[in-house]
């Protein structure tokens, strides 16, 4: 697995790692290797835990790699749910048996948030981390169904918040607004991960798997409510101003390692807006 390396710890606990250089852009091979990730974990009566971490201090997942031909990821295999590989991949995440665990150290946006939210535990890096949706200051709906689990988590005027204004958010903030739950000092982080890990990891994993079920009956929303999101995004990222807004990004230095990619929340400000004749200064 070229851009997901799994360590089996132990029989009980599994740690997945993304490694996609330069900055763990999310494309078709990625999302391959997690189906076949999710496949081995639904499979396994063992296992318990399973953490999400990165080998990129700044990167956990940056977002979808925009530049990919769209027909490579259509083309992969529909998983158990029959809906778009992405979303597959989503709503098998959050309904796995096992506790999973997002170790947040670095960026996660736009894909990569809807990844760290599909999971079930998230924690922060206070000074790496930062999470976000951008995807409406670039024209587009997002598609992988944030509008669908943020609210459950922050509430209504915090998603429309975080959704509409497609800012990042730094780990206290995100921590504050119930977007992970809990912000870490980095010196601290990988040891509190590990010993919350393995804590769970050592308890009878039958009884862990049967409190999930029962937290999952009341929390995790319809797999119906996903689709249309997707739809959505495809219908979005078509319009004419919509590729300008992303050619604009990529003149700027999207999915390139620097400042752009670092700062993205900044850098949507310098965004034309044609339908307005306006032109921000940013980044701030």
């Amino acid at each position: 697995m070229s851009r997901l390396r799994i360590d089996r710890r132990s029989p009980t606990l599994w740690t997945a790692t993304f490694a996609n250089p330069p900055i763990n852009l999310i494309d078709a091979p990625m999302v391959l290797q997690l189906q076949k990730l999710l496949t081995a974990a639904e499979a396994d009566e063992q296992l318990a835990v399973i953490v999400f971490d990165s080998a990129d201090p700044d990167f956990f997942l940056a977002h979808w790699d925009i530049a990919a031909d769209p027909a490579s990821t259509e083309a992969l295999p529909l998983g158990p749910t029959g809906m778009h590989p992405w979303l597959d991949v989503l709503v098998r995440l959050a309904r796995l048996p096992q506790i999973t665990i997002s170790a947040l150290r670095g960026r996660a946006r736009g894909a990569g948030s809807e990844f760290a939210l599909a999971t079930d535990i998230r924690f922060a890096s206070r000074e790496r981390a930062v999470l976000g949706q951008f995807e409406l200051g670039a024209g587009a709906v997002p598609g992988g169904g944030p509008a669908t689990r943020l609210p459950r988590l922050v509430g209504r005027g915090r998603a429309l918040e975080i959704l509409a204004g497609a800012e990042d958010y730094n780990a206290d903030l995100a921590e504050r607004y119930g977007y992970v739950n809990r912000s870490i000092p980095d010196a601290e982080f990988v040891t509190f991960v590990d010993r919350f890990a393995e804590r769970m990891a050592g308890f009878d994993t039958r009884a862990l798997r049967e409190m999930k079920a029962f937290v999952d009956t009341v929390t995790l929303p319809p797999a119906a409510e996903f689709p249309p999101q997707m739809n959505a995004f495809w219908t979005s990222v078509a319009r004419p101003e919509t590729q300008d807004r992303t050619r604009q990004l990529f003149e700027l230095g999207l999915q390139q390692r620097g400042d752009a990619e670092l700062h993205l929340g900044r850098y949507l400000d310098r965004l034309s807006r044609p339908e307005s004749g306006l032109e921000e200064s940013g980044p701030r």
